[in-house]
């Protein structure tokens, strides 16, 4: 089966749920599945920027992405963040190839129009995925930063959860798994909800049952699977050891996304 792995959060900051990730993702290759990683960087990127003494700004959960903002992006989630999880992954043995959406011309994007103007952020127009077939015909595993080209030449700023559901679209994926910071989606009294229709996605979103970075979130999800994803599933980092059955047995934690 194909596999996409949305990883972020928590999941890249606290080394024992990093840990737990990189191993689940390597015993999904062994037991036979291909997989590709998506990975953010907020919490590292937004660091970063302190560091260099710029404030972080965000609209609807989106990052505002001036010029300065996108090259230090580009930094911090093409370098550092990138090249951590392909070391990771080597040191359980397990061989990852490190790209940016840019590499190879993988996805290509454009600027994303909204009011107020977000800057050097991006959507996902096309893709080229002949690059992520070769890696796994060699048995390796993508890892794919959140930015991309533009048609202009300029890199973009792409939110990782609308990267991932755009990768497992052009993969043909079976699955999509957004391993996160939090139990799953919490319905309007607060519990997590095991099932999830897209049709419920709008009114909890007008409800402000759903917000910040839940909305970019769930409107990927419904996009990977009005797009042939057959399985979209947010699951807590913590629980990233169950991945390896996600399409075998009942998992029972996380929120799944269904069309219906």
């Amino acid at each position: 089966m194909k596999y996409v792995v949305k990883l972020g959060g928590a999941g890249l900051e606290v080394q024992a749920l990093f840990d737990g990730c990189t191993r689940a993702i390597a015993e999904l290759v062994r037991d036979g599945h291909q997989v590709a990683v998506v990975h953010g960087g907020g919490v590292q990127l937004t660091r970063m920027l302190k560091a260099l003494g710029k404030q972080s700004e965000f609209i609807a959960g989106l990052r505002v992405t001036d010029a300065e903002t996108r090259d230090v992006a580009l930094m911090v989630l093409a370098g550092k963040v990138n090249k951590g999880l392909v070391a990771a992954l080597g040191a359980l043995g397990q061989p990852a190839i490190g790209l940016s959406g840019g590499d190879g011309l993988l996805f290509r994007a454009r600027k994303k129009r909204t009011a107020p103007d977000l800057g050097f952020v991006g959507e996902i127009v096309s893709s080229d995925t002949r690059w992520i077939e070769a890696i796994w015909q060699l048995n390796g595993v993508p890892v794919i930063s959140s930015m991309a080209l533009g048609f202009d030449g300029a890199y973009y700023n792409i939110n990782a959860d609308e990267m991932a559901a755009a990768c497992a679209t052009a993969c043909h994926a079976d699955a999509l798994v957004f391993l996160t910071d939090v139990p799953g989606v919490r319905g309007s009294n607060g519990e997590v909800l095991r099932w999830l229709s897209i049709d419920q996605i709008a009114e909890m979103a007008k409800n402000a049952v759903i917000s910040g970075g839940m909305l970019p979130k769930l409107s990927a999800c419904r996009e990977a699977l009005l797009n042939g994803v057959k399985r979209v599933r947010i699951l807590p980092a913590e629980a990233a050891s169950s991945l390896p059955d996600l399409c075998s047995s009942r998992v029972a934690q996380g929120t799944e996304v269904m069309v219906a």
